[in-house]
């Protein structure tokens, strides 16, 4: 039975009121947002050099201000991260959302306002749960708390007055009393650095509480759930927690983790509900079961532009606004949002699956891909692939990456694959032969490749010992929080560096 308070209930009902009504409205919900953020950045440094205070359209927006990527607002964001304000956003900002770097950094930090933190993050974070109750008002999900695998902070150094953190560590601190005492594990927990150990610390924390739903990255989560079944000795989840029914994933494709995590939990009553969480925003969830892809979120603090990906790379690249999108077309995303990332390049590329109401799903990174023979494959092609084969042979896979082996003399080129088996009840070969066949069947362009080896012969795969990509993390420092292994890359520099961490009989 619920637990769930009157002014609870009330929220909740006012959050699905508002989901209504930007489901209904989204091109003005968004012209809204879009009249708020520039009125609001008018004053600020950046406001004033692009004239945010005579900008009288979404068209005259993106005539003047051009499009972003960290790079090129580092500088505005550095001198905020010194603890000067009023630069990119008028409110002040004292916190940072730590997250993977570019190529000439190794961590990027994204500024966080108050209004980032209340109207995008913790408001898109109830609509998942109104979204949900939506479809299940009948749901339990309340009578117990919510485990979440956040990140860690750290204290900014250069100025005191400044932190940084994995967003999931930044939401965690910042996040209402009332809200904390339906989580767990407790915040020091939640908040240790040290990744190994804060795995080990949450699963002797959180056994003996009630948890009815998580939250959490699909790698880590595993992790976790593997330490909690070692130390109980049992290989079903609800042996512990009875009376889960929920995972809120995000981070990466669920599709090669659904199998391993129906054997963790096998209830047909056990939910699972996407998010599209991210250290720049909160930009979608899941809001029923049926349908594919997220709802966007459209009243949050963030107005939102699509980059066809044949203006990616040009010089004055052309967007799109949401009137103008299609159905099953790659759009690099590009936000303003209410912590003044002013028409940045998120770097994750989205589909429309629907436009009444508008859902996305994420489709890959702009620079996770392999196109080194014009096969032009995403993530989204390779993660299906990987989920057939497994479903054609009963292999439950981990993790994996590749990238391209080119072309010689003697030698046509190929991709080679490094795989993580949790469990691999086949011959090797034969399951290379069906990821092979299962890539060919959903990706005509790398069909075309393969016929006959032409152009490209049948991929290398190696298998990694169990935890080689945990330590490949490790060494380079990104084990744990949002940190994930690069699925594809258009060049070898992960994949050689990976190949280091194989052993013979690993192959």
């Amino acid at each position: 039975m619920s637990i769930i308070s009157p002014a609870f209930k009330g929220l909740i009902k006012l959050r699905q009121s508002a989901i209504a009504n930007f489901m209904l409205n989204p091109v003005d919900t968004q012209q809204q947002v879009f009249n708020h953020l520039v009125g609001s950045g008018q004053f600020t440094e950046y406001g004033k050099k692009y004239g945010f205070n005579t900008i009288d359209s979404i068209a005259d927006f993106q005539r003047r201000v051009p499009i972003n990527d960290y790079d090129s607002l580092k500088p505005y964001i550095q001198r905020i991260f010194e603890g000067n304000q009023n630069v990119l956003w008028p409110s002040p900002i004292k916190w940072f959302a730590k997250s993977s770097g570019t190529t000439g950094d190794k961590s990027k930090f994204i500024p966080v306002s108050t209004e980032c933190l209340d109207d995008t993050h913790f408001r898109s974070s109830k609509d998942i749960m109104a979204l949900y109750l939506k479809e299940f008002p009948q749901s339990s999900v309340t009578s117990g708390k919510c485990l979440i695998l956040g990140g860690s902070h750290q204290v900014n150094q250069q100025n005191a007055a400044s932190f940084f953190g994995d967003i999931s560590a930044v939401m965690l601190q910042n996040m209402p009393f009332a809200a904390q005492i339906f989580r767990t594990p407790e915040l020091s927990i939640a908040l240790m650095h040290e990744w190994e150990a804060k795995i080990e610390a949450m699963a002797h924390s959180t056994i003996h509480e009630n948890v009815t739903y998580i939250g959490g990255v699909p790698t880590w989560t595993i992790v976790l759930i593997k330490r909690i079944f070692e130390i109980t000795g049992t290989q079903n989840l609800l042996d512990i927690w009875p009376n889960l029914e929920l995972y809120i994933h995000g981070g990466v494709n669920f599709t090669p983790y659904r199998r391993q995590f129906e054997q963790f939990i096998p209830s047909p009553h056990m939910h699972y509900r996407e998010s599209y969480n991210a250290s720049e925003g909160f930009f979608a969830g899941q809001d029923r079961e049926d349908e594919e892809g997220m709802l966007l979120f459209l009243n949050h603090g963030i107005f939102y532009e699509f980059m066809p990906m044949s203006e990616y790379g040009a010089p004055q690249p052309r967007t799109l606004t949401l009137k103008e999108v299609e159905l099953y077309k790659n759009y690099a995303l590009v936000i303003s949002t209410n912590a003044g990332l002013w028409r940045y390049v998120v770097g994750d590329t989205i589909q429309f699956t629907s436009i009444k109401p508008f859902r996305i799903k994420v489709t890959g990174r702009l620079k996770h891909f392999i196109n080194a023979f014009g096969e032009e494959v995403i993530v989204d092609n390779a993660d299906n692939a990987i989920a057939i084969a497994c479903t054609q042979t009963g292999a439950i896979v981990n993790d994996y990456s590749a990238a391209p082996v080119y072309m010689t003399d003697a030698t046509n080129g190929t991709h080679e694959w490094i795989i993580e088996f949790e469990y691999l009840p086949v011959p090797l070969e034969v399951f290379t032969t069906m990821l092979d066949k299962s890539l060919q069947a959903i990706n005509s362009d790398y069909e075309a490749k393969r016929y006959k080896d032409m152009a490209l012969r049948m991929p290398i795969v190696h298998r990694m010992p169990k935890d080689g990509f945990k330590k490949w993390l490790k060494d380079k420092g990104k084990l744990g929080g949002q940190h994930k292994v690069p699925r594809l890359s258009n060049d070898r520099t992960y994949l050689d560096e990976m190949l280091r961490y194989l052993t013979p009989e690993a192959e």
